[in-house]
């Protein structure tokens, strides 16, 4: 059986919110921006470019 590589996402933003907007930021990667929530797997990743966000801090931190 043939393992599958999957690429590193393309950029990984630590946060204290789970709530994150993401535009892309400038240049070619850059999109509407769109409002992520983060799970309780810790990460989300944009369906535009790719940006991982990882929650950083208590799980119940909500960023005050």
């Amino acid at each position: 059986m043939d393992r599958v590589t999957v690429p590193p996402p393309p950029e990984v933003i630590e946060v204290r919110r789970r709530r994150v907007s993401c535009d892309g930021g400038e240049g070619p990667l850059g999109h509407p921006r769109i409002w992520l929530e983060i799970g309780a797997a810790g990460v989300v990743d944009c369906p535009y470019c790719g940006r991982r966000f990882r929650l950083v801090g208590s799980a119940d931190d909500d960023g005050h």
